[in-house]
C-alpha cells in the first residue's frame, strides 16, 4: 500500500516567524528515490512547486512524478513565534492524476524550540472503493548545522514507524541533501533501508 507521498514537504510547512512583506517563490527538485514518511514511492522522481507567503500565512502547491501520473499537493498554513518557541497550524491535501494512490487530506500541527521540533498530522484517506481510513502521523526531529535526526510513526488505521538521519546544505545556490531511512515492518510490510540523494533549486518570483 502506498501510504503517503512527498519527500520534501515539511509536515507543518513552517514553524517560522511572520514576515513583513509578501513573498512568491518557485522550486524544482530531483530525488534519487522518492520516500515520504518512511515509505518508498518512486525511483528518480522530479518535482516542482510554487509558494506564496505573507505575514506568517502561506499557501502553495507542489507536484512530483510518481510513475503512474503525478502527485499534486495543495497546502496552506499559519506560523509564528513567541520568543524561542514557534508553532504552526495548516492543511495539506494529496491528490493524484493516475491510479498510483487515492486522496489524503490532513490537518497539520507543529511546534519547535531550540534544536527540536514536533509535528502531528491528523488525516483521512479515501482508500479507493474501500472504507475511508483515519490516521495520525507524528514526528520528533533534532537539527543542528544541517545535520538532523527524526523518529516518526503512525497510529489509528495506519501503523508503523521509521527513523531518518541526514544532512542538507546549499552549494552555489543549489540545495543538496543526503538521508538514511530505516522503516520497520509494520510500516512497509518488511524492514526497509534506503540512502536518498536530493538536489533542488528555489527561485524568487
Amino acid at each position: 500500500m502506498n501510504t503517503f507521498s512527498r519527500t520534501a514537504l515539511v509536515t507543518t510547512l513552517l514553524a517560522s516567524s511572520a514576515i513583513a512583506q509578501a513573498d512568491v517563490s518557485a522550486n524544482l527538485g530531483f530525488a534519487s528515490e522518492y520516500y515520504y514518511r518512511g515509505i518508498f514511492q518512486e525511483k528518480s522522481s522530479a518535482s516542482g512547486g510554487i509558494d506564496y507567503e505573507s505575514n506568517g500565512f502561506s499557501v502553495g502547491t507542489w507536484a512530483a512524478d510518481v510513475g503512474d501520473g503525478l502527485e499534486v499537493d495543495v497546502y496552506g498554513a499559519y506560523g509564528t513565534e513567541v520568543g524561542d518557541f514557534s508553532y504552526s497550524i495548516g492543511f495539506t491535501g494529496y491528490y493524484y492524476t493516475g491510479d498510483f494512490d487515492d486522496t489524503y487530506q490532513e490537518i497539520n500541527l507543529g511546534a519547535a524550540y531550540s534544536l527540536f521540533s514536533f509535528d502531528v498530522a491528523i488525516g483521512e484517506y479515501e482508500n479507493f472503493d474501500g472504507p475511508t481510513q483515519d490516521y495520525t502521523y507524528y514526528s520528533v526531529t533534532a537539527e543542528k548545522n544541517g545535520f538532523y535526526g527524526k523518529f516518526a510513526g503512525f497510529s489509528q488505521d495506519f501503523e508503523g514507524s521509521y527513523f531518518e538521519a541526514g544532512y542538507g546544505t546549499t552549494i552555489a545556490d543549489i540545495d543538496v541533501g543526503l538521508s538514511l531511512i530505516f522503516s520497520d515492518s509494520d510500516l512497509v510490510g518488511e524492514s526497509d533501508e534506503a540512502i536518498v540523494f536530493t538536489i533542488g533549486k528555489s527561485f524568487d518570483l
